[in-house]
């Protein structure tokens, strides 16, 4: 049997999924066995009426050992 836990995270990138990718690479650094990544929230930063960069709140899944 395993257990599972999960963290919440904010992330920032250039496109959603670049944002995405960095919540990952920085769970990994205190995680191991991430199995997912469901992204609850996201918003764009604009700056003189282009957008600059994507923030994302994040839940990451992964198991206990």
């Amino acid at each position: 049997m395993s257990v599972a836990k999960s963290i919440e995270l904010l992330a920032e990138g250039d496109t959603l999924e670049d944002a995405t990718e960095e919540a990952l690479r920085e769970a990994s650094k205190s995680v191991n066995q991430v199995k997912n990544i469901y992204v609850d929230d996201y918003r764009a930063v604009v700056e003189g009426g282009e957008i600059q960069a994507y923030r994302i709140h994040a839940k990451v899944t992964f198991v206990v050992e």
